[in-house]
């Protein structure tokens, strides 16, 4: 059973779905919907009430704006600069400013416990929702079963998201209707889906509660102990600079995600950088378009954990590039 504010909740929705016809609670809701049944029978296995579960799901709503978002996400649709584009802007890059130092004790205790440095952590909350001026406005029930229920290639995903969703609400004491986030059903400063909001989320602030929606302090805490938790490695570079000595091999080019190759093994394949890197490290080489040329990096270790909270070179260069920025200016403005 849900705690109080659920079934308190439950409580009058039930009143609600009384007063209107079946066949209008069918023809919006996900209660009836051919998958969901073995979902509801999934949820009770875990504790949950079936006929609270159905409920729930009977007033969420398909939203078919979410199914045209997730088939077109920029960073499949736009090239390197293009993506560039819209993060790194002057007034981003001055918010960001405003956030660090709105934030600097937090950040700097961030980065201590965690080893996150400051510029990351600013970048990723200024990537994903401009410093919290931009959270979606999705509810987060409806993103999660219209994904779930009506989107068959990554349907199972969603579910399983929609399963942590149910799990968050009920350790949190949280009305499931109450909290809204982006088309895919991530939340807060940080966009933290479900099942990381359940395994990374932090009350960093000390009041006993994890809010990443209103509480700056916890979405930093959460957002570095995300990084650490994924491996991130204190004071070692994100990327680096290559100098091609021969042209490369396409095979070579935009590969796995994860670095598999020694920066050894690269210098053999005549692909070097700089001097100060282990030849024992290992990299993977980016190339990415930008203004009608191609340009080559190395992205390292730190570079894919960054990509563990979004799958995209597009999205870690941003990062790593909004947060370059930002430190810059706020070296800058502190003097």
């Amino acid at each position: 059973m849900f705690r109080t504010k659920f079934s308190d909740w439950l409580a009058g929705v039930v009143l609600c779905i009384g007063l209107v016809s079946s066949a209008q609670v069918a023809a919006h809701g996900y209660g009836d919907h051919p998958a969901a049944q073995s979902f509801i029978s999934e949820m009770a296995s875990q504790g949950f009430d079936e006929d609270e579960i159905r409920t729930v799901l009977q007033s969420a709503e398909r939203q078919d704006s979410i199914l045209k978002a997730i088939s077109r996400p920029a960073e499949k649709r736009l090239n390197w600069g293009e993506y560039r584009n819209i993060f790194l802007r002057d007034k981003r890059i001055q918010q960001g400013v405003e956030f660090w130092h709105q934030y600097s004790d937090t950040l700097q205790r961030a980065e201590q416990e965690y080893g996150v440095p400051a510029h990351i952590i600013v970048a990723i909350i200024g990537v994903e929702t401009r410093y919290g001026r931009n959270m979606g406005s999705y509810r987060v029930i409806d993103a999660l079963a219209t994904l779930g229920f009506d989107y068959p290639p990554r349907g199972k995903f969603f579910q399983g998201q929609l399963k942590a969703y149910f799990q968050l609400v009920r350790e949190e004491q949280a009305d499931p209707f109450s909290l809204k986030g982006s088309y895919a059903g991530a939340m807060g400063y940080g966009q933290f889906i479900p099942s990381s909001f359940r395994s990374f989320a932090v009350d960093f602030d000390g009041d006993g509660k994890k809010d990443i929606w209103n509480n700056p302090v916890d979405a930093i805490g959460s957002v570095a102990h995300y990084f650490s938790a994924h491996g991130w490695k204190k004071d070692e570079p994100v990327r680096s600079n290559v100098v091609m000595q021969q042209l490369a091999d396409e095979a070579w080019i935009n590969g796995s995600l994860k670095p598999k190759v020694t920066l050894g093994e690269w210098s053999t394949r005549g692909v070097r950088t700089r001097k100060d890197l282990s030849l024992d490290d290992k990299a993977t080489l980016i190339r990415l378009e930008k203004d009608g040329e191609f340009h080559y990096w190395f992205g390292l270790h730190n570079f894919y954990v960054i990509t563990r909270y979004n799958h995209s070179r597009l999205y870690a260069m941003a990062v790593y590039e909004l947060g370059q920025a930002v430190a810059e200016q706020h070296r800058v403005a502190e003097g």
